[in-house]
């Protein structure tokens, strides 16, 4: 009998759009201080310069704002989960970069374009409610809540590539970066299930993984440990599995706690 699918994992709503504008609060302080030569050095992002980088940053807010424009999609349940928005990035790359594009043709200013898209956000998206209502998304209808979650991914794991871009320090808000790991490792969990390894990404997350004996008391005997920006470099192929063993930036023990063929989660 496969493994029993887990229960998905909630998130407050508010605290989520507290933390988007909070990391890209970090980032909009970033920006605004780069200078020309800055904005046109490369990226680990293919062919994307900073300045591409630093427009696609706007981005998470304005999907938001853009899928609350739209009427609500018909249907009282959401087609797309969390999970499934993590796996399906990939297939969606090529519409990202054609909508990045535009919006660096159009938005030739960055403050500019961050301010715009943080007033929209603050608007469109109010603290208060429950976060229940669907919008349409690149993904499919997501509930708002659900989105929002979406948003502290693209935000800290683009906070990161800026960081390496520029050896710049753009902090990372704790709730944005806590959201992105549980939803990552979440994924890995849904992606193999079983409970024959935990993952643990402290302080934020702990799951099992991957079928075989399942740990029920004391010392798990295979253990994957690593932090939170590890994690989420491993999750999206910002490092590798062998990179991050070699560099000492992942422990791993046991003969099952090898996660080197089901990374990246995401692309």
């Amino acid at each position: 009998m496969p493994p029993a699918k887990k229960r998905l994992r909630s998130y407050d709503h508010l605290r989520t759009r507290a933390a988007v504008l909070a990391q890209f609060a970090h980032v909009r302080d970033a920006v605004r201080t780069l200078t020309p030569q800055q904005l046109a050095e490369p990226t680990r992002l293919g062919d994307w310069t900073v300045r591409d980088l630093a427009v696609h940053l706007a981005m998470p807010l304005a999907g938001v704002s853009r899928g609350l424009a739209l009427p609500e999609p018909p249907g009282p349940k959401p087609d797309t989960t969390l999970l499934d928005w993590a796996g399906g990035t990939a297939a969606r790359a090529g519409r990202v970069a054609e909508a990045t594009a535009a919006l660096r043709a159009d938005h030739p200013d960055l403050d500019a374009l961050y301010a715009e898209v943080e007033e929209r956000f603050v608007a469109d998206v109010p603290a208060t409610g429950t976060g229940d209502r669907l919008l349409t998304t690149p993904a499919g209808a997501m509930r708002l809540a659900d989105f929002l979650v979406t948003r502290t991914v693209e935000l800290v794991v683009h906070t990161d590539d800026l960081n390496d871009a520029l050896g710049l320090a753009v902090p990372y808000d704790r709730q944005a970066l806590a959201a992105c790991t549980r939803l990552l490792a979440d994924t890995l969990a849904d992606r193999a299930p079983g409970g024959s390894v935990e993952v643990r990404v402290p302080p934020f997350a702990v799951v099992q993984c991957i079928g075989g004996p399942k740990h029920t008391r004391g010392t798990p005997p295979n253990v994957v440990e690593t932090s939170p920006l590890t994690w989420m470099r491993l999750a999206t192929g910002r490092t590798s599995w062998t990179r991050a063993l070699d560099g000492a930036e992942v422990s791993a023990s046991g003969e099952r706690a090898d996660l080197g063929a089901l990374l990246p989660l995401m692309r």
